[in-house]
């Protein structure tokens, strides 16, 4: 049993890693900006306040706090609420760490499978692969290296780069579950996803088995626009066309953010697998199946 600091904790992942983790035994406290229950507690990054309570007596923290990335279009003051969310929470969270001397058994975060860019390319990106160079890059490289901060403290730090997390309410499925699906732009780009309740049991596994470092969290099946679309109709019962959405149709509706839906490669699970990890949800059509 473990006592557990989520940030990002009344989010869509959050809410449920709570549940699970607390149908474990564990304890868990969740930092909030308007805390209303009886383990959240009061956060306030603007004033750089963290209620003492909070961080008692904690064996790990699971930073999962970030605006939503596809939530809203790119404007420049969003571009940097993206990266604010994440890298001056994670600041925050070392600098209260290392004032009070509190030994960590881990520092658990976020982080996105777009590290490597949203491009289209025949390779498989492993964890070693070399960062992208575009703005989603740049979002992943600074989200990790405020984690990576702990490690000054000799604390261990895990970072898992998520795929579009598959949930049965909310999140990205919810918005394409539309009367008629078809694939958007070229329909050759992957998509990397996950089922949440693997992504949880992921988060679970970091905790009880002290597993340290950087790991993929996407299912092993790799499907693209196209293969995702038809599976996608496929389960919901609903008409396919395959004529996808032309692309120059998004970027003129959601602007630069656009990329995200229109770019992608696969991301390989391998490493995470080589730690004894199962996904139950291997499949996209056993996943979709499991949701709708």
């Amino acid at each position: 049993m473990a006592n557990i600091l989520i940030t990002g904790g009344t989010g869509l992942v959050g809410t449920r890693l709570t549940r699970l983790l607390l149908e474990r035994k564990h304890k868990v406290r969740v930092l909030s900006r308007s805390p209303a229950l009886e383990n959240e507690f009061k956060w306030d990054v603007s004033k750089g306040f963290i209620a003492e309570e909070a961080l008692e007596n904690v064996d790990y923290i699971i930073h999962l706090a970030g605006a939503g990335i596809a939530d809203k279009r790119w404007t420049k003051d969003r571009k940097k609420i993206l990266i604010d969310s994440r890298v001056k929470t994670a600041n925050l969270l070392f600098q209260k760490i290392k004032e009070r001397n509190i030994v960590l058994k881990g520092f658990i975060s976020s982080s996105g499978s777009n590290y490597y860019g949203a491009t289209t390319t025949d390779r498989i990106h492993q964890e070693a692969s070399p960062v992208g160079t575009d703005f989603l890059g740049v979002v992943c490289q600074q989200w990790e290296a405020a984690a990576n901060q702990f490690l000054k403290l000799d604390i261990p730090v895990t970072i898992l780069r998520t795929g579009v997390v598959l949930s049965k309410k909310g999140g990205a499925l919810e918005k394409m579950k539309t009367p008629v699906i078809s694939p958007l732009g070229s329909g050759k780009q992957f998509m990397p996803w996950i089922h949440i309740d693997d992504l949880c049991a992921l988060y679970i596994k970091t905790v009880e088995e002290n597993i340290v470092g950087i790991y993929n969290a996407v299912a092993p099946e790799h499907a693209n626009s196209t293969a995702f679309s038809k599976t996608l109709a496929n389960v919901l019962k609903r008409v396919y066309v395959p004529i996808a959405v032309p692309g120059f149709l998004l970027k003129l509706v959601f602007g630069e953010l656009a990329i995200i839906l229109l770019e992608g490669s696969r991301l390989s699970s391998e490493k995470i697998g080589k730690k004894g990890f199962v996904f139950k949800y291997g499949t996209l059509k056993l996943a979709l199946k499991s949701l709708l």
